[in-house]
């Protein structure tokens, strides 16, 4: 059976056990239930008078900012905590193809909870005339943007057996991702770093790639910085996960 059959097989896996427990359910739910109170109460979409999705998406990083990590929390660590990734490394399974199948079935997750969103972009078309190319776009990068605090938490899940730890761990980095670029930091720095360094630092906010694409721009170097996230922090998970097997 060669890799990617595999890891396809791993993710089903990994996909039906959420919904084998009340995981999946109770994080789709309470998904939908801040998303619905940050847009109407706190984003005021229907006294805006604009039919666009603005209020739903701007709330995003701050809701996935401790969502996914108490979502992600337990790939690793309650593996660890029962002492079933023991078992699962004597299984003809590379420890690759189980961090590609944790991360990408958990990720599917996500994406399924945007996609229950689908009431909320058809409204905006009945109360009036969105641009819908703009919506999707932003779907596409919440879902971007979802995977990278997604991969930031399954590498603090892999480095701690405590779910609790691991989710303080990647709240506080994931903060970190999202202050970045927000105007109480830039300003900070000001007259402190070069200007260069600020950019280097405002780039590095989550926020900042995911406006560019909410406005309906898939820009490469956006879509490449999440990818590249994704990739740095799964990479770091899988080499802690192997360190510990060879331990």
């Amino acid at each position: 059976m060669n890799q990617l059959s595999m890891i396809s097989i791993l993710t089903k896996r990994e996909f039906m056990s959420f919904f084998a427990t009340p995981i999946a359910y109770v994080f789709i739910a309470i998904f939908l239930i801040m998303s619905g109170i940050m847009t109407f109460n706190l984003g005021s979409l229907f006294e805006r008078g604009q039919a666009d999705l603005l209020p739903f998406f701007n709330f995003h990083p701050w809701l996935y900012l401790f969502l996914v990590p108490a979502f992600a929390m337990r790939s690793w660590s309650e593996e660890r905590r029962s002492g079933s990734i023991e078992l699962l490394m004597t299984l003809p399974i590379t420890a690759l193809q189980a961090m590609v199948a944790k991360f990408v079935s958990a990720w599917l997750v996500l994406g399924l909870a945007l996609v229950f969103t689908f009431p909320l972009w058809a409204t905006i078309n009945f109360l009036g005339q969105p641009d819908n190319g703009v919506i999707l776009a932003a779907y596409i990068g919440s879902w971007l943007m979802a995977g990278a605090f997604l991969a930031i938490g399954i590498c603090m899940s892999a480095l701690s057996k405590s779910q609790v730890v691991a989710f303080i761990l990647s709240v506080s980095i994931s903060f970190l991702f999202v202050l970045s670029g927000t105007e109480a930091v830039i300003n900070s720095f000001k007259g402190v770093l070069p200007t260069g360094a600020i950019d280097v630092i405002a780039s590095l906010s989550f926020i900042q790639h995911f406006d560019s694409i909410a406005k309906g721009v898939i820009a490469l170097n956006d879509v490449g910085y999440f990818l590249l996230v994704i990739v740095s922090w799964l990479t770091a998970g899988l080499v802690i996960i192997e360190d510990k097997k060879a331990s």
